[in-house]
């Protein structure tokens, strides 16, 4: 499985998870199987609020699910369209969160949790 993760600097896993999916710089790719990482550029930093194109982002990379601290519901969508589940990260590093997937404790977001405007609200 790949679980993508938002981060302002790559650090492998001890990279701290961004607070935002669109805005973030980098994301980390961990593959649980091969137990390695990959790094992907935002290719999709420039867009306009409420105008993220998570491919675009990823620059076309495939990913499994998605752990972020909030996002849009736009992108949501997009993502589970294209069979991506979202999950909310936990304050702290990739390793944190790669922990936390893997015991099941963090959960599936859905658009009632996305962020709107960057108000309150929505986890970051």
């Amino acid at each position: 499985m790949k679980i993508c993760f938002p981060v302002e600097s790559d650090q492998g896993l001890e990279s701290d998870v961004f607070g935002h999916f669109g805005s973030a710089p980098l994301f980390v790719v961990f593959d649980s199987e091969a137990k390695s990482i990959d790094t992907i550029n935002n290719q999709d930093l420039g867009h306009e609020h409420g105008m993220c194109n998570p491919l675009q982002a990823l620059d076309g990379k495939m990913v499994d699910a998605l752990v972020v601290g909030g996002i849009g519901a736009g992108a949501i969508n997009k993502l589970n369209q294209m069979g991506i589940k979202v999950y909310r990260a936990l304050k702290g590093t990739v390793q944190d969160n790669v922990t936390a997937f893997e015991n099941s404790t963090i959960t599936e977001m859905t658009v009632e949790h996305a962020c709107s405007g960057h108000a309150g609200g929505c986890g970051h």
